[in-house]
């Protein structure tokens, strides 16, 4: 569906304004279906991503900082998502003994747990997508989004 039938408008946009928009709208339809997949574990994006972020430090902690350099919404409140994912029991937090005021955050086992019953899930939602388009296309995609953001 073109981005004009999207925001009824029938209006001349600009190229510059066509791409921001359908960018941003294809953002909000991946992000509606991403929390879908996510609803009934009652977890949001940003904890998930914690989660994985957390998952890939291997059993080693990880202290604030690095969750926040890892995180892909840099505005994400770090400290309020490790408390909601401590009150679910999904990590654990404690004062690192040989520097007190550095805190490190572990995942659990029932942290694990989640994530591997979402794997599966996750890998639906992005092949859902990705299978519109060939593995040209996906590559000549992300060659253009990368050059787009100016990277």
């Amino acid at each position: 569906m073109k981005i004009e039938a999207v925001i009824k408008t029938e209006k001349a946009l600009t190229l510059s304004k066509q791409v921001l928009l359908n960018i941003l709208h294809t953002q909000n339809v991946l992000q509606e279906k991403f929390n879908e997949v996510l609803k009934p574990y009652e977890i949001s994006g940003e904890q998930f991503n914690v989660l994985r972020i957390l998952r890939g430090q291997n059993g080693n902690p990880a202290n604030m900082c690095v969750i926040q350099e890892r995180m892909i919404a840099k505005t994400s409140n770090t400290t309020r998502l490790v408390d909601k994912l401590l009150l679910k029991k999904l990590v654990t937090r404690e004062i690192c003994k040989n520097n007190r005021r550095k805190v490190e955050i572990k995942i659990t086992d029932k942290g694990l747990g989640l994530l591997n019953d979402l794997d599966p899930k996750i890998v639906c939602h992005e092949q859902r997508f990705s299978d519109n388009l060939a593995e040209n296309e996906l590559l000549q995609l992300i060659e253009l989004l990368e050059k787009f953001r100016n990277e």
